[in-house]
């Protein structure tokens, strides 16, 4: 098996949990609404430099951001 980081799944659960918009996050992180949605679908991955901002807005440790799933 392989293991792989889904940072997207997690952005978007956690995003959904705080009852936000792919826009208001967007907006927070200074990036376009389509990368919010990129990162989402799994089409591309935040810029490193953003995790930290990420896991601090919704609360997370960096560990719990990088949330790892077997697939």
């Amino acid at each position: 098996m392989r293991e792989t980081i889904n940072i997207g799944r997690t952005i978007a659960r956690e995003r959904r949990r705080a009852g936000i918009t792919q826009e208001a996050l967007a907006e927070h992180l200074g990036v376009s609404k389509a990368a919010v949605s990129k990162w989402e679908l799994g089409q591309s991955l935040p810029d490193m430099s953003l995790l930290p901002r990420i896991a601090a807005y919704f609360s997370l440790t960096m560990v719990a951001s990088l949330e790892r799933v077997v697939s």
